[in-house]
C-alpha cells in the first residue's frame, strides 16, 4: 500500500518547489493529498481546504507554506496524526517543530526532493 503524503501549500505553478515534489511523488508510487484551501484542483487533483477534510490516513506531511501560515494549521496537522512533517527549506519554525514533536509526530528539517532523489524518503 502506497504511503499518503500530503502537501500543505500546493501549488499550480511548475516553478514552484510545491509542484515539483508533487510530480516527483507521484513518481515514486506516493499517493498525494494537496491541500490549498485557495484552489479546487491542480493538474485535475483535487485540493482539500485543509488536511482534515483528508478521510485516508495521512502517514507524512511535507510543507511549503511560510510558518506564519502554518502556525494556522498546527493544531489541525496534530489532529489528524501523521507519522512525520518535513519543514523543507523556508518553511522552519523552532517552536511548531517542538509543538509537533511534544505531541509524538516526528518534525523533520529536510527537503522532499532530496530525500526522494538519494532513497531517504
Amino acid at each position: 500500500m502506497p504511503e499518503v503524503v500530503t502537501i500543505i501549500g500546493a501549488s499550480e505553478k511548475k516553478s514552484r518547489y510545491a509542484h515539483m515534489a508533487m510530480t516527483a511523488l507521484w513518481e515514486h508510487g506516493h499517493e498525494v493529498k494537496l491541500v490549498n484551501p485557495f484552489k479546487a484542483n491542480i493538474d485535475g487533483h483535487r485540493c482539500f481546504k485543509t488536511i482534515t477534510d483528508i478521510t485516508e490516513k495521512v502517514d507524512t506531511v511535507t510543507l511549503y507554506v511560510n510558518p506564519a501560515r502554518f502556525r494556522d494549521h498546527i493544531d489541525e496537522v496534530i489532529r489528524v496524526r501523521p507519522e512525520r512533517v518535513i519543514f523543507n527549506p523556508g518553511t522552519e519554525d523552532t517552536e511548531m517543530e517542538q509543538k509537533l514533536e511534544n505531541a509524538g509526530i516526528r518534525a523533520i528539517r529536510a527537503c522532499t526532493l532530496v530525500l526522494l532523489s538519494n532513497g531517504q524518503f
